[in-house]
């Protein structure tokens, strides 16, 4: 990947800049060396690094076929591989090892893995997932064999679960709050008061923390600011709005995607030796847990992610981190041997990987040489892969407003088609 210019200045990224970074750059990686295995089985494999643009799904379904030695990049001392050569490899995985049934949803779906996916999680169980479109994407994991697994999951025990139980899955839940939202005229989601009975919010009414201050009538939903009063809505539509009231301080309050139920049912799902994808944010990484006794102690169950951020490419002991909170506030770098790394820059852990060299710059005084035009540029290409994740959620909440809308229409003109009907055999009977 060739260095740009310094003498090159540029006092904003414009679309074309972008566009074309992400043609040249954002699709050729850098391999790095690590050591992968137990006893006798240990090889040297080289996997691939996430430049700064977020982290790549495609990448993560190659470096578990890399780590199981079901593909190879070669020559081993190229030093980057492009989408293109690593795409052509997985497809000739997938065509040797599935000779006899159809993968063409499958092939069709890896470009998309570059940008993210969009799978719709149940939150009821680990392996669970529902296509949210047409695509192969779950095709792609069930014909290479890789386990896919998230932590998104509610507690079985918690009050909120009754409500999450119900919808099961996040399209789902966004559909019923958006419904909710409507019958409150907009007021669910802005935060106003609107007439509701507290006592009949639904089961899970407890489940968001209802407080019991103001009349005896009334009642405050989890989030604080929302007063009902009965009289205005049908038990059904009680039993909707609040649980939508649940839900949406579920979503809230679990924006990371990995809830500590989630953790530990990752941690007893996964089996020693065993390599899974885990879809969080859309995007993916690659969980490991190691055979107790022989790669780590004896009472150690726990799972590691695999570090793929570029700036760690020439940190050595630098090849797992410790999965063990839902924030990677208390995390740990190991190494291949599952110690405790000791990279040049000092530990990192819970860092993103801009600001773990940040930290190495301060503490070493050696300041990376990183065009000001290439950090406004890579800033500007996460911003935009942020809002688009945030576009397609607020569009899938619009999906189901227009959907409910078009229902109610038909609802309503198929209502006046059959009183029209009536009218009209009403006016034809003769009274004798």
């Amino acid at each position: 990947m060739a260095e740009p210019s310094s003498s090159l200045q540029v006092t904003g990224p414009s679309q074309s800049d972008a566009q074309s970074f992400k043609s040249s750059e954002a699709e050729v990686w850098y391999l790095k060396e690590i050591i992968f295995g137990e006893g006798e089985n240990r090889q040297r494999r080289r996997i691939i690094t996430q430049n700064f643009n977020g982290p790549c799904s495609f990448i993560a379904i190659c470096n578990i076929l890399i780590l199981r030695g079901d593909i190879e990049i070669e020559p081993y001392d190229r030093p980057t591989v492009s989408y293109e050569h690593l795409s052509q490899l997985v497809g000739e995985y997938l065509l040797t090892n599935c000779p006899d049934i159809d993968i063409s949803a499958a092939l069709s779906a890896m470009p998309t893995t570059t940008k993210g996916m969009d799978l719709n999680p149940l939150f009821t169980a680990p392996t669970a997932f529902r296509p949210a479109g047409e695509s192969g994407e779950l095709m792609l994991f069930e014909r290479a064999g890789i386990k896919l697994v998230h932590g998104w999951l509610v507690d079985p025990h918690s009050r909120e679960a009754e409500a999450v139980f119900r919808v099961q899955d996040y399209d789902t839940a966004v559909t019923l709050i958006a419904d909710a939202d409507h019958i409150t005229h907009g007021k669910l989601l802005a935060g106003d008061s609107f007439d509701m009975d507290a006592n009949q919010a639904g089961p899970s009414n407890a489940a968001g923390s209802s407080s019991q201050a103001g009349p005896s009538n009334a009642g405050t939903s989890s989030r604080g600011d929302i007063y009902y009063h009965s009289g205005s809505y049908s038990d059904e539509q009680q039993l909707k709005i609040g649980d939508a009231i649940v839900l949406q301080t579920f979503l809230e309050s679990t924006k990371s995607q990995l809830t500590y139920h989630g953790l530990f049912e990752l941690i007893s799902l996964v089996a020693p030796g065993q390599l899974v994808a885990l879809f969080r944010n859309s995007h993916l990484s690659v969980l490991y847990k190691p055979k107790p006794g022989v790669d780590t102690a004896e009472d150690d169950h726990s799972i590691y992610s695999l570090v793929t951020d570029y700036v760690f490419l020439n940190e050595p002991s630098v090849v797992w981190e410790r999965f063990e909170d839902v924030d990677g506030g208390s995390s740990a770098f190991v190494d291949f041997d599952f110690k405790n790394s000791q990279p040049l820059g000092g530990d990192f852990a819970g860092q993103t990987a801009e600001g773990a060299l940040r930290q190495w710059e301060l503490e070493t005084g050696q300041f990376a040489a990183v065009d000001p035009a290439d950090r406004a540029l890579a800033q500007q290409l996460q911003a935009e892969e942020d809002a688009a994740a945030q576009q397609a959620a607020e569009q899938r909440q619009l999906q189901a407003v227009l959907r409910r809308d078009r229902e109610e229409a038909d609802k309503k003109r198929k209502a006046d088609q059959e009183a029209k009907k009536a009218k009209k055999a009403k006016d034809k009977c003769i009274i004798m």
